[in-house]
């Protein structure tokens, strides 16, 4: 038993040790493809990031194009204050002109795919024309300050600056293009000031310096958030990839369990039939020759060998009827044959078949049964499977002069328990999945135990929620184990008013049990049992 518990331990290190190495692996495929991104990336970025922070830089200039248009027109006309009318047009008519030359370079790059030289040749290209740009409000600006008024310089001022904060927020997600468009106009406003040598002048051209750096400081933290955002989302959408993936290996894993499953219970079928056969006849001949039926042995080993033959082919068809039992509820083919069963009267039955079995061992069985318990609506058969497997594990797993108690009762939600405790070497608490298990085994029980195949508990928990209730396993070492199970209040079938028009039943107490019980079955139990269905909304 220590054996397969270290083989599951392993079997389960194994998984986590490859579960965590995959994901290794992932992440340094993911940071190995990152690095090379960037090492290709002209700015340091992914080229993906690249192509979509133009396209960004894309939809701020198309869209600010009303904006632009009325700031140039407004700037135009009130610069015919100071210059001639003719000039200022003129100016303005340019400066539409290569907004609408930006404007088609900006839909023809949408129409174009992310090749990364047409990236470059398209950042060049607003580069160039914003710095063309730049070089116009300039000319504007110094045409503005040959007037040598008062007025012209503070507007000339005020200019260059809503230019520079314009082109900076417009232009932020294109670092080159925010230096070509506004590093012209700051050098050069700052110059000019500073070239006067006034004192207010200096203190002019200081605060065009500050406003500048912070409209470019500005600018790159909204280059920043905007990486950061595609870089949310380039995330986002890996890891979508990643559980679509995931989600396809799952459900292509489940496709073959349940292929495999199908494949199981179809050879469990077959081969039932083909164990079976052959294991009734063993068993037959082996108890014709045990019995002696047609003579005596000559010699009396013969009947030994005989008896043993037979007692291993019994171990064997059980063994057979608990593996085809347990794939049947596992597959979820076990079909419940319901019926009205009293569970007090299932376990006194189950009892009395292993009471030899544990007389032998002088084990002792205590039983505490709650009176007028009514009946449950389950399956008889495997009740009796409960009870027996149940009461099997604590006779076989109990110590010679041990004790057993075996509990009857009502649940506090108003369902039925049947409570099975032993005394015996009881199970280790990181031994009990193991137990759960099928085919599992606790390595201290097997110490003192005969032998068996670690499937009696996994088909009690199966059948246990087949009809909708609890299995609660409580063990503890060198002190002894108590199995609970429990059945909803759904199954207690609660005395019932009689149906009207129906025939009455015999009394049952007059007529003795076989023949109570077939009154049950009769017409007027149907009804009743079929009113009790209706109105547990069955």
């Amino acid at each position: 038993m220590s054996t397969t518990a270290a083989a599951v331990r392993e079997v389960a290190g194994r998984r986590a040790d490859g579960s965590a190495s995959a994901e290794r692996r992932a992440h340094v495929s993911r940071s190995v493809r990152e690095v090379r991104d960037r090492l290709t990336s002209t700015t340091g970025s992914r080229p993906a990031y690249d192509h979509e922070l133009i396209r960004l830089f894309v939809d701020n200039r198309t869209g600010a194009t009303p904006g632009i248009v009325a700031m140039t027109i407004l700037t135009g006309g009130l610069a015919m204050i100071w210059l001639p009318p003719l000039l200022a047009a003129c100016w303005a008519v340019f400066i539409l002109a290569l907004h609408g030359l930006s404007v088609t370079f900006c839909r023809r790059f949408l129409r174009e795919g992310a090749n990364p030289r047409t990236l470059r040749r398209y950042r060049l290209a607003f580069a160039t024309l914003d710095g063309v740009l730049a070089l116009a409000w300039l000319a504007l600006m110094a045409g503005i300050l040959t007037t040598g008024a008062t007025e012209a310089r503070e507007f000339a001022l005020v200019a260059a600056l809503v230019f520079i904060g314009g082109m900076a927020m417009l232009s932020a997600t294109i670092p080159a293009v925010v230096y070509a468009g506004t590093l012209p106009v700051i050098v050069a406003t700052t110059g000019y000031y500073l070239m006067r040598g006034s004192l207010g002048d200096i203190a002019l051209a200081v605060m065009v310096c500050e406003a500048s750096a912070c409209f470019l400081i500005m600018a790159r933290r909204l280059n920043g958030n905007a990486l950061a955002t595609l870089e949310a989302r380039g995330e986002k959408d890996a890891l979508i990839g990643e559980l679509e993936q995931a989600k396809a290996k799952s459900d292509d894993a489940a496709l073959r369990a349940e292929a495999a499953s199908l494949a199981k219970s179809r050879f469990l079928a077959q081969m039932s039939h083909e164990l079976r056969t052959p294991l009734n006849a063993i068993l037959g001949f082996s108890e014709v020759m045990k019995s002696e039926i047609l003579g005596a042995h000559s010699n009396p080993t013969y009947r030994e060998y005989a008896g043993d033959i037979h007692a291993s082919g019994q171990h064997l068809l059980n063994l057979i009827n608990e593996i085809l039992d347990l794939s049947r509820i596992e597959a979820g083919r076990y079909e419940l044959n319901e019926e009205a069963v009293a569970l007090a009267h299932v376990v006194e039955d189950c009892r009395h078949l292993l009471k030899i079995r544990a007389k032998a061992r002088a084990i002792t069985i205590h039983e505490v049964y709650e009176p007028d318990l009514p009946r449950l609506w389950a399956d008889e058969r495997a009740l009796r499977q409960i009870c027996l497997n149940l009461l099997s594990n604590a006779i076989k797993f109990t110590p010679q002069g041990g004790e057993i108690w075996i509990k009857v009762g009502w649940t506090y939600s108003g369902g039925q328990y049947l409570s099975v405790r032993d005394t015996g070497p009881g199970i280790p608490e990181h031994e009990i999945p193991i137990v759960m298990a099928s085919f599992g085994q606790g390595s201290n029980a097997i110490k003192t135990a005969e032998q068996g195949a670690g499937l009696g508990l996994p088909i009690v928990k199966g059948l246990v929620d087949l009809h909708g209730g609890t299995f609660h396993l409580k063990s503890k070492l060198r002190v002894g184990t108590e199995v609970i199970v429990t059945f909803p209040s759904e199954r207690v079938m609660a005395a019932l008013p009689p149906v009207p028009g129906a025939p009455l039943a015999p009394d049952a107490g007059a007529l003795g049990p076989r023949a109570a019980d077939a009154a049950t079955t009769g017409e007027g139990g149907t009804t009743r049992r079929r009113a009790f269905l209706t109105r547990r909304g069955w």
